[in-house]
């Protein structure tokens, strides 16, 4: 199965999901055209509080759609968007991905990989349970968080759903992903 996108979604104000759209552009050091979160620094807010001048590791949310089928089906009622994801993917494994991969998004865009979205209690506000829901455990018993990945805008483009996703992996030895 290729690797596709499945829906892309942006907002200009900061609230937890973000509507669908037919397509988004992707701005090279920057973030998703429009989104609340795209810069050159931090846009989130608690992380604004803490120092507004660090870069901008967090331009755009990528989040699977594998995800939605495992909540949905324990019970969660959760759309394309809902989770706050700019772009919605299928048939990668975004989670076992290193930083430094580079995702080819369609044509043009370029993003790569900062690091793990860190669930917050926005998701708990959401749907009671969900949090823990996108948080599990590996064999060891630490935290897995499930709740999607963050990169940067490399290169600019249009991405839009049915787009094909490409991976890049960053030379050896490679580096896990952390929360960032």
């Amino acid at each position: 199965m290729t690797a596709r996108v499945v829906s892309v979604s942006g907002a200009m104000g900061h609230a937890f999901s973000k509507p669908v759209q037919d397509s988004i552009r992707l701005l090279a050091g920057l973030g998703v055209e429009g989104d609340a979160h795209s810069g050159e620094t931090v846009k989130h807010r608690s992380r604004v509080a803490v120092d507004p001048t660090q870069p901008n590791l967090r331009q755009v949310h990528l989040l699977h759609a594998e995800l939605l089928d495992e909540v949905n089906a324990a019970g969660f009622d959760v759309a394309p968007g809902q989770m706050g994801e700019n772009i919605l993917t299928r048939g990668i494994d975004l989670l076992g991905l290193p930083r430094g991969a580079r995702l080819r998004l369609g044509a043009g865009a370029l993003v790569e990989i900062t690091g793990l979205r860190n669930p917050c209690a926005q998701i708990e506000a959401f749907r009671p349970g969900l949090l823990k829901a996108v948080l599990g455990r590996d064999a060891d018993g630490k935290p897995v968080l499930k709740a999607g990945i963050m990169g940067i805008v490399l290169e600019g483009g249009g991405v839009a759903p049915g787009d094909a996703v490409g991976v890049t992996l960053p030379a050896l030895p490679h580096r896990p992903l952390e929360r960032v």
